[in-house]
């Protein structure tokens, strides 16, 4: 058999793990770990919080690839997670790449989970799920905005996978579940009314805090008649929630929507600084 029919080719695998205290009435630093090409910064902040930098050191996601982050906001603590860019999902040759993030946030303690696109390439391949415990006054707000290609590199998506797994409790009990799965033909599933109605670019929301009905009356106000866009307030497992959908042309005009609504969820501070980089 011939050598190079059985070397199989190399795939980027990743581990990141940093857990947070409170020090002196401040969120410090309590654990850190990193493994493989998952990198963590921690740019210089300026109130009492922590904001982490995820980072992919191999450059972007093709099939195969592995990536596992996990986080633990200890009691009294502020952690924001973003990344340092948009990840992108390339071709898939063979496997399907997977990503998964698990976050515990204790109580009295507020995590904000906001990495930048996930931008996919035609045939793609990529599972993500996040997990997520919160202690029962936790406050927890996540936002995942995908793009189907890049509009200005006159990049479309016509098939590939793309499957989102979220799965958020609260003192043990299911507050938020969803799966989202676009396989195969992603152009004409798109397409459809009832999936993105020819957008390229879609985003979801959520909030869980104790302010959700002020919150609620924000982000419609902030929407207004943008018709692409809905966003809902719902009690379940003895909390209140907030979740919103949002669908844009491309990815320009996705992010004109996008930061103002995060914006209100973090009390008028603006997104991470790496976003405008």
């Amino acid at each position: 058999m011939n050598d190079a029919a059985i070397i199989a080719p190399q795939r980027a695998w990743g581990k990141g793990r940093l857990v947070a205290k409170c020090r002196n009435g401040r969120t410090a630093i309590a654990e850190l770990y990193q493994e493989g090409c998952a990198k963590i910064r921690f740019p210089k902040t300026f109130d009492a919080s922590i904001e982490a930098v995820l980072i992919n050191s191999s450059g972007g996601i093709t099939g195969g690839d592995r990536m596992a982050w996990a986080f633990e906001a200890g009691e009294g603590t502020s952690l924001t997670l973003t990344t340092q860019a948009c990840e992108k999902i390339y071709k898939a040759s063979a496997g399907t790449a997977d990503i998964s993030a698990r976050i515990l946030v204790a109580g009295g303690s507020r995590v904000d989970w906001l990495p930048q696109e996930t931008i996919l390439f035609d045939r793609a391949s990529l599972a993500r799920s996040l997990d997520v415990e919160l202690a029962g006054d936790a406050t927890f707000l996540a936002v995942e905005a995908v793009l189907l290609g890049r509009k200005a590199m006159g990049e479309v998506v016509q098939a590939g996978l793309f499957r989102d797994r979220w799965r958020v409790r609260s003192d043990g009990r299911l507050l938020h579940a969803e799966n989202l799965a676009l396989a195969e033909d992603i152009a004409a599933l798109a397409g459809r009314s009832a999936v993105l109605g020819g957008a390229a670019a879609f985003a979801t929301l959520l909030y869980v805090g104790w302010d959700c009905e002020v919150m609620l009356s924000r982000l419609r106000g902030a929407l207004g008649s943008y018709a692409a866009a809905g966003v809902s307030h719902v009690h379940v497992a003895g909390r209140d929630k907030l979740v919103a959908r949002v669908a844009a042309t491309d990815g320009f005009a996705l992010r004109k929507i996008l930061v103002p609504l995060i914006s209100h969820l973090r009390n008028d501070a603006s997104v991470p600084k790496v976003w405008t980089l």
